[in-house]
């Protein structure tokens, strides 16, 4: 395996080198459930941001960063409560788990058995359950022992990794409830969860949409040249910019269908994607104006997932 240093290595599957210590593992295309890692060394310390979701996936990743380091990880940082970014937490023995207080809450009702649960149950659900194949057919979900965190913080914590210092920031709530993000200033990196999602459409579980922007506009303050995304290639600040847009975008298109009484999974259907429409997953965008018709105040949108995954599957029926 090579190591190539950002912006040259591309969005290559595997280990990126940024130098200096610090590492990301990308999983392309960045679609449902491929989410990147990244891991912080210094002085033989370890600090790793996500694992993944199952446990072959998981134990690829751990691989393939022993072959670039031999540095122990201590600490593990979970970005937020999603499977896709914790899952695999077990597999890093002897290793602190750290999350917000609202994701560590969360992750204790987002457990892996539900995911086996609705994969069991797809084979009887048609069109739907032809659209949870194809978001997540490829893992398996069985033999999970869940590691929910050990520490839990809100608004800021700070960790040391040898002569490192890594700044935990809580953002969220914004794509979930729990949403925080890592910053080294050593190797002006940021690892940013979910609150990026580059080449692909971003999806507001949580909201309020609000707190999103807020958040790009942190990630944006920083003194960063290396953002690594929860989904996607590395990017700069103007990855950031691109997905604090989308964002704003969807907002005001939804409002103005919401003022003219369309209902959410209508207005979904109707907003043009214009400059996102090579994103890939855009049926989110169903997800996204159902978060936001309940922030505008229709109580009457629906918010559970059985929902919502039906009205992405027709989404994404509709531009096959």
């Amino acid at each position: 395996m090579s190591f190539q240093s950002f912006p040259q290595a591309g969005y290559q599957a595997g280990v990126s080198d940024f130098g200096n210590g610090c590492f990301a593992y990308l999983q392309p295309d960045g679609g449902w459930g491929l989410s990147n890692a990244g891991l912080v060394t210094s002085e033989g310390e370890a600090l790793l941001i996500d694992t993944l979701f199952d446990l072959p996936h998981t134990r690829a990743m751990l691989d393939g960063f022993a072959r670039a380091t031999e540095a122990r990880i201590g600490t593990v940082f979970n970005t937020h409560q999603n499977g896709d970014h914790w899952f695999g937490n077990a597999l890093v023995e002897g290793a602190e788990v750290v999350a917000t207080e609202r994701a560590a809450d969360a992750m204790q009702h987002e457990l892996p058995e539900r995911l086996a649960g609705f994969m069991a149950a797809a084979p009887g659900l048609g069109l739907t359950g032809e659209y949870l194949v194809h978001c997540f057919g490829r893992y398996d979900f069985t033999g999970i022992r869940p590691k929910l965190p050990d520490t839990t913080f809100s608004g800021r914590m700070s960790k040391q990794v040898g002569a490192k210092r890594v700044d935990l920031i809580e953002v969220g709530p914004a794509h979930t409830g729990g949403d925080a993000i890592a910053y080294v200033d050593a190797d002006r990196a940021v690892f940013t969860g979910d609150i990026l999602f580059v080449d692909g459409t971003p999806i507001v579980w949580a909201g309020p949409i609000g707190n999103w922007i807020t958040a790009c506009e942190t990630i944006e303050g920083l003194e960063a040249d290396t953002i690594v995304p929860g989904h996607g290639p590395v990017t700069d600040k103007r990855g950031v910019a691109r997905v604090r847009e989308y964002l704003a975008y969807i907002r005001d298109e939804a409002r103005k269908r919401y003022d003219a009484g369309l209902g959410a999974l209508e207005a979904a259907r109707s907003i043009a994607l214009d400059d996102y429409a090579g994103w890939g997953d855009a049926e989110r965008i169903a997800v996204n104006v159902a978060t936001l018709y309940r922030e505008f105040g229709d109580s009457n949108t629906p918010s559970d997932a059985a929902t919502l995954f039906g009205w992405m599957a027709q989404l994404w029926q509709d531009r096959r």
